[in-house]
Formats: structure tokens, sequence, C-alpha cells
């Protein structure tokens, strides 16, 4: 997948691409590097924390207009459900339900596209 425009200085600090993006649907993938472990040399939840988090959150910002659509997390759950070791991450979002300013999402992570490592719901509000 190409890797998309991201715009997103702390993001693109970890390394960290959107490798797809359509209505109601973000995926984000990073390689997993040793800057990204913990004391374990597992993944860092933060790391997969904040993976899901852009995922979920870009699912409600999909536009074709030139003007970019902003939004900010409400609530975020993640639930860690596997250790994260592997060459890759892929954070992937679904957007479950938008209004006009509140939408909803729902993510996964997974490394090295075989073992899914957490989920995640959040709330989102629309930037105006």
């Amino acid at each position: 997948m190409a890797n998309l425009d991201l715009d997103n200085p702390f993001l693109e600090a970890l390394g960290a691409t959107l490798t797809a993006w359509r209505d109601g649907y973000a995926e984000f993938t990073m390689p997993i590097h040793a800057g990204h472990l913990n004391r374990q040399r597992i993944l860092q939840g933060g790391a997969i924390a904040t993976l899901l988090d852009a995922a979920c959150g870009y699912t409600g910002l999909f536009t074709t207009e030139a003007m970019p659509i902003h939004g900010f997390t409400l609530s975020l759950t993640v639930n860690y459900l596997d250790r994260g070791i592997g060459d890759k991450v892929v954070a992937k979002g679904f957007l479950e339900r938008k209004g006009r300013s509140v939408y909803f999402a729902r993510g996964e992570a997974w490394v090295d596209d075989r073992v899914m490592i957490a989920s995640a719901q959040g709330t989102f509000k629309y930037a105006r």
C-alpha cells in the first residue's frame, strides 16, 4: 500500500505511516524497532495506544474536499490482548457511528498481520 500524506509530526516521529484511508476506515503501519520497546523488550503499550487512537480518530475525518477535517479524542479505551513481538504493527480503525459533532470508532492492532495484540473503542469530537 502507498503511504498517504500524514502531516502529523508526532506520528511521523514514531515512524508511523498512514497506509489506508477511506470513508469509515483508517490504517496506520509502524515498523517495530528498539526505540518502541519496553523493559521486557516488547512493544510499549503507549505506542500501541497512540496508533489505535490515530486509526480510530482518522476514521471520521476522511474527506475528498480541499479543506481537511480535524477532530480530537474525548475518550479511548484500550484492551491489551497479546505481546507485541514482531517486525511491524498495523492499527486498523473502523467508524461505528457518526453524528454532527461526535463520532464513535473501534480499532484493532495487529503484529505482522497474524496476532491481534490490542483492541480499542473511542469517542471523538469534530474540531470546528
